[in-house]
């Protein structure tokens, strides 16, 4: 088996995986059919985490320049009251 504890998974490298051939065990056909809508499943979850991630830096961005052009805009309660 190609993976190793701790290192990341990737789609092809589910796709790629080999098993030792034994006179008993799992039928090959399902085995490479379920490894495959696992890797696709992998797949669509890394998209949508770049995709969500591409997002959160957008919305950082924008919050940020927001936030920057209305620092100077204060309402006059926080202005601090001369004599009082």
């Amino acid at each position: 088996m190609i993976y190793a504890s701790g290192d990341r998974l990737y789609p092809h490298q589910v796709r790629a995986a080999t098993f030792d051939r034994r006179w008993r065990g799992w039928d090959p056909g399902q085995v490479e059919a379920l490894l495959g809508r696992v890797a696709d499943e992998m797949a669509r979850l890394q998209r949508e985490v770049v995709t969500a991630n591409t997002e959160a830096e957008r919305i950082r961005q924008a919050l940020r320049q927001w936030q920057s052009r209305h620092n100077a805009c204060r309402h006059p309660t926080d202005q601090p009251q001369g004599g009082r």
